[in-house]
């Protein structure tokens, strides 16, 4: 029984990614651009867009819903990975980078499954609720600004159906999740802290965060 993982030394990050899916050329070449671009750093990884496509053709997911966009990298993954008939929904309020994205989906061929909102993101998923979308998605993705994130959870949870899958990136703060909350403290630390652990005690779901890049939630709706 292997209680603790090895080192993940380069060499062996290298290994695992040579014996794991390519990443797609259009991905690649899309992650080299945002990385030049000095908030690159805002794009998911490549190892967690490949978990969530996985995971998205494991449930054979249709509806999917994006919280926040950036440059299209997750969206144009979700898009190669799924077919003809899925649509994917995406809310973002940055012009310039969704323009960029809309670029990306174009290039990549799949902009005739994405739909853009560009205004914030609670407005639009108090319309879908409004118009009925309540329990239609299959998976829904929150990367955005974090203050919100409570309320983004909270929509998402009567948006996404009973089975279906909210993913929620950067919950560890670039690791400064775990330190004590001071004045000088953004006001996305206390939020979080609390969010992370109210989370764990949601009798709805079953949640699991697994350790790639600045840490992924997993949430399941029961």
């Amino acid at each position: 029984m292997t209680v603790h993982a090895p080192q993940f030394t380069p060499e062996l990050l290298q290994y695992l990614h040579q014996i794991s899916e390519p990443e797609h050329p259009i991905l690649a070449q899309m992650r080299q651009e945002t990385e030049s671009h000095r908030l690159g750093k805002m794009a998911i990884a490549p190892k967690q867009a490949a978990l969530l496509t996985w995971l998205a053709r494991l449930m054979r997911v249709e509806n999917y819903l994006e919280i926040g966009t950036f440059t299209g990298y997750s969206s144009t993954a979700m898009a190669l990975a799924l077919p003809e008939t899925a649509k994917i929904t995406c809310c973002d309020i940055n012009v310039t980078f969704t323009d960029i994205a809309q670029q990306n989906w174009q290039r990549a061929g799949v902009s005739h499954k994405i739909t853009l909102h560009l205004q914030p993101a609670i407005i639009t998923m108090d319309e879908m609720l409004a118009n009925g979308a309540a329990n239609n998605f299959d998976m829904i993705f929150i990367d955005a600004d974090k203050p919100p994130t409570p309320h983004y959870y909270d929509r998402s949870l009567k948006l996404i159906r009973s089975g279906g899958i909210i993913a929620i990136d950067n919950i560890l703060l670039n690791g400064r999740i775990i330190n004590p909350v001071s004045e000088n403290s953004p006001a996305s630390h206390a939020i979080l802290r609390q969010f992370n652990a109210e989370l764990a005690q949601d009798p709805r779901i079953v949640t699991l965060t697994v350790p790639l890049g600045d840490g992924l939630t997993l949430i399941l709706k029961k």
